[in-house]
């Protein structure tokens, strides 16, 4: 009985490891993605002042 017990306890103690790693996946994709989007609006403001600069020429 304790065996199985222990064997349990075993068990969520693995569980609670997996939900980690895919938390930590998970954060490390989010940041990505956000730098992507920084990226993204930099280049859209360069665009755009380049266009403005190009109008005022």
């Amino acid at each position: 009985e304790r065996e199985r017990e222990r064997e349990r306890e075993r068990e969520r103690e693995r569980e609670r490891e997996r939900e980690r790693e895919r938390n930590c996946v998970t954060r490390e994709r989010e940041r990505e993605r956000e730098r992507e989007r920084e990226r993204e609006r930099e280049r859209e403001r360069e665009h755009h002042s380049q266009r403005i600069k190009d109008r005022e020429a």
